[in-house]
């Protein structure tokens, strides 16, 4: 952690122009004023940006340029940006790949920040991935991309809520590949970083994983799949001597029942759409999206860009506290 360990300072990246990535940042100034009494929040985006929006929403929030000198409670409807210039117009709801550089510049920005200490950990808004990859510019996703950054070679995405954490062994694949992605090696790494993580940045002393299967039934014995016999149970057998507590390869379709879920501290789901969907059944707009084995701290929301309702005003900031609340928690513990 930076400078102060009593005053954190975190960073906002706003996400994609034409979404609700600006509107939340607004709206967290504008409407909770309590949690700015605790941190200091700056949002990486374009300053016209957001005073447009704010004049659109009715909002009367005063923008005032990043000083790093300056680690202070926030002021009444007073939002600090490190500034960071879109290409062209933003039009509210509309995509334009134009800006899709302007997208990656801000993640640079806060990530930079973060590495050099100005910043002691990254909340990052939604983004489009596909407007991103319209412009010529190959992204999977913030993990990957911040993991590629840090040059980190293994990091795992986390997804939580209110009783609930999934993890996940492989991150934003077509399903075809996903069987080919799930090796001893990468399963290893991901349940050592799952276990490491939840022991270091939320004081579990003895994490309890309960581990899905990929296939069907976690396979049927071989019948329905060799995945689990072949890669995921040896990978289970080596963690747990070496300590872990892990159960599993347990079937999806089962696992994901109070009764388990209530003994243990998280779940492993094989591939993205295996366990998110639970996840945001239960608490979507309360979730919190966590990369995990990065060198920074990093949260995000949990929903998409929502180009529908950018500058309606209609929107849920729920997400957006919890990631912000999760960051400060995994700061402190830092």
């Amino acid at each position: 952690m930076s400078d102060s360990l009593a005053f954190p300072r975190l960073v906002i990246t706003a996400g994609e122009p034409a979404g609700i990535g600006p509107d939340l940042c607004l709206m967290l100034v504008a409407r909770n004023q309590d949690l700015l009494r605790s941190v200091q929040i700056v949002v990486a985006a374009d300053p016209e940006l957001l005073a447009q929006r704010a004049r659109r929403l009715g909002l009367a929030v005063t923008l005032e340029l990043f000083d790093h000198q300056a680690r202070r409670p926030g002021k009444p409807d007073t939002l600090l940006v490190a500034p960071v210039a879109t290409a062209c117009q933003v039009t509210p709801g509309m995509l334009n790949p134009a800006n899709a550089q302007y997208v990656l510049d801000t993640l640079t920005l806060a990530l930079k920040g973060c590495q050099e200490g100005l910043f002691d950990g990254m909340v990052t808004g939604p983004v489009h991935k596909g407007v991103i990859n319209d412009a010529g510019i190959a992204f999977s996703g913030h993990t990957e991309f911040l993991a590629e950054q840090t040059h980190t070679e293994k990091v795992v995405m986390m997804l939580a809520t209110q009783g609930l954490r999934v993890a996940l062994a492989t991150t934003h694949l077509p399903l075809a590949e996903v069987p080919a992605a799930i090796t001893r090696h990468s399963l290893t790494q991901v349940i050592q970083i799952l276990h490491q993580s939840l022991r270091d940045q939320f004081a579990i002393k003895s994490p309890h994983i309960l581990v899905c299967g990929l296939n069907p039934h976690a396979g049927e014995g071989g019948h329905l799949g060799r995945e689990e016999l072949d890669t995921i149970i040896p990978v289970l057998q080596s963690c747990r001597a070496e300590g872990m507590k892990l159960t599993g390869p347990l079937p999806a379709d089962t696992l994901f029942n109070p009764k388990l879920l209530e003994q243990a501290d998280a779940v492993l789901a094989m591939y993205h759409d295996q366990g998110l969907p639970v996840l945001k059944f239960k608490g979507f707009g309360q979730a919190v999206n966590i990369t995990l084995g990065l060198p920074v701290v990093r949260t995000s929301v949990d929903h998409g860009t929502a180009l529908d309702l950018a500058g309606s005003g209609n929107i849920d900031p729920g997400s957006l506290y919890t990631a912000i609340e999760t960051a400060l928690t995994m700061v402190a513990r830092q």
